[in-house]
């Protein structure tokens, strides 16, 4: 009896190891798939579901089952699969679903699922890295699959901000250039007039360069320094010479360009580009420092040839601030600051009138019919002005005290017709516009933006820096325009193309969730100090 109990339990340990092979045969065959990218394993079983669809019908016909096909995977190893049984096709969607779906898209990796890839119970599997050709075909998936952007509204505030600018400018044009107009053309509106065409081609461009997505002005950066920089070299043989400066080409005449007007912008977009493919090489020397100095050095070279020392302390400004917005090595960048601002200091010497400007600086009231003598009147303007000005229309110095009053020197007549509130009010203005141009630098979605806005806003609110301290004794006197208020025509419609750059960067910006000044924020700030 004994023995046969041993054989019964020999006979029950031999089904249970059967059972346990068959067991795990089983499992062989639906062992969890290898780790490999989901876009491409949905597409392979999209693939695999149409021909097993086909396969079932043609088996369901024959009264034969399907036999399992072999798969080979990233790391040539071949998986039993089963075909799959065919799948209920889905109810076609309509527009507004699918663009619900997409509204809710956040990306493809916040999207993936891994779903189908083990059977339950499996998760312990060991998972598989996908070959380098599969990353590079799932990065090219990723690329093509990318959702465009939605074009949202522009920053108003800075629209109002540009426009309140363009008309205090149209107005101070006609008041200060109207004694000089009609003595010299017989008509006290031809500057006015001149600049009001220049306004309407200026907002018909900003209107252009509103409407196109800022990005596409990558591909057309290098096309465009390859063009200003033969100009930079011919204005300096045939540009037309006026105040000591070549710097403007003239075609017959009524129409002249400005070529460095033009470089502000192309070299904006050209170093933001290059700045941004540079990513974290710009922190370095060879690849990031050296060739920025070589480039920013060579246009700066080329507008201090035309004694234009103003342009050059912008292009320098703006470039350095995007340079350090991009990332630059902290003792590198201060090295080439101080290497620059010597380079500068020996440009100021070399000429002699920048160093009797130097002096003029010094001592504003000495020599005040030579060197001095725009800027004395520019002080004498500002002082009788007031607070509440002489009134519209009413200024003296623009009666031939003051050299040229509705170009580099209209804050001056400003100042003397509406006294400290009206430059207050042009000053506060400027304030706004580099508040709104650097909170869009700040918020806006690509690095490339980012550096484009900051290059932007400092080029402009420099100027203007630049313009009124040299009109109020503050930094030395250089002439450049004081942005939208200025009489010209290319610093004009260069100056709005580029606030229609800024208007377009303003439509991705990315808005928080819950803005400081917003009502329900301001409840929230008051709860917690309360």
């Amino acid at each position: 009896m004994v023995l046969g109990f041993r054989r019964q339990l020999n006979k029950g340990t031999k089904a249970r190891s059967s059972q346990t092979s068959r067991r795990a045969g089983r499992q062989r065959d639906h062992l969890p798939l290898p780790m490999r990218s989901p876009v491409l394993e949905s597409m392979e079983r999209r693939k695999a579901d149409l021909l097993s669809t086909r396969g079932a019908s043609t088996s369901r016909s024959r009264g034969t089952a399907a036999p399992a096909r072999r798969v080979s995977y990233a790391a040539d190893e071949s998986v039993a699969v089963r075909p799959a049984m065919p799948r209920k096709s889905l109810p076609r969607s309509n527009k507004r679903s699918v663009n619900a779906v997409k509204q809710q898209r956040t990306g493809l990796t916040a999207s993936w699922r891994l779903q189908g890839l083990w059977e339950p119970g499996q998760q312990d599997a060991a998972v598989q890295v996908i070959s380098e050709e599969e990353q590079k075909k799932l990065a090219q998936l990723e690329l093509d699959m990318r959702l465009p952007r939605v074009a949202g509204k522009i920053d108003s505030w800075l629209l109002i901000i540009v426009l309140a600018l363009l008309c205090i400018g149209l107005v101070m044009v006609y008041s200060s250039s109207a004694f000089m107009a009609a003595r010299t053309y017989g008509d006290a509106s031809y500057f006015f007039q001149k600049q009001l065409l220049s306004v309407i081609l200026g907002i018909i461009v900003m209107l252009v360069t509103m409407r196109v997505d800022y990005r596409q002005w990558r591909r057309f950066s290098l096309a465009g320094m390859v063009i200003i920089l033969p100009l930079l070299v011919i204005v300096l043989r045939f540009g037309h010479v006026a105040f000591g400066a070549s710097r403007w080409l003239t075609f017959g005449s009524f129409f002249s360009i400005q070529p460095s007007e033009i470089t502000k912008l192309i070299l904006a977009l050209y170093i933001a580009d290059w700045l941004a493919r540079k990513g974290k090489q710009v922190g370095t020397f060879l690849y990031g420092l050296a060739p920025f100095v070589i480039l920013v050095g060579v246009v700066l070279g080329l507008v201090l040839l035309e004694n234009d020392m103003g342009t050059a302390i912008i292009i320098a400004g703006f470039a350095t601030a995007m340079f350090f917005t991009a990332g630059a090595n902290i003792v590198q960048f201060l090295l080439a600051m101080a290497c620059g601002g010597l380079i500068f200091l020996q440009e100021a010497f070399s000429k002699g009138y920048r160093y009797l400007r130097l002096i003029g600086f010094i001592d504003p009231f000495k020599n005040v019919t030579g060197i001095n003598l725009q800027l004395y009147q520019s002080l004498l303007a500002l002082g009788s002005g007031g607070w509440l000005g002489l009134g519209l229309g009413a200024s003296r110095q623009k009666t031939g005290y003051l050299p040229l009053p509705f170009t580099d020197s209209i804050l001056a007549i400003l100042g003397e017709e509406l006294g400290f509130i009206g430059c207050a009010l042009v000053v506060l203005l400027f304030l706004l516009l580099a508040f709104r141009g650097f909170r869009l630098a700040r918020r806006t979605q690509d690095i490339y933006g980012a550096l484009l806005a900051t290059g932007i806003t400092t080029w402009l609110v420099l100027q203007a820096m630049i313009n009124v301290g040299a009109s109020s004794d503050s930094i030395p006197y250089t002439g450049v325009p004081l942005p939208f208020i200025s009489y010209g025509g290319s610093s004009l419609v260069i100056s709005l193309a580029a606030v229609g750059v800024l208007l377009n960067i303003s439509r991705y910006i990315q808005e928080p969730e819950l803005p400081a000044l917003a009502r329900r924020s301001i409840t929230v700030n008051m709860g917690k100090k309360i």
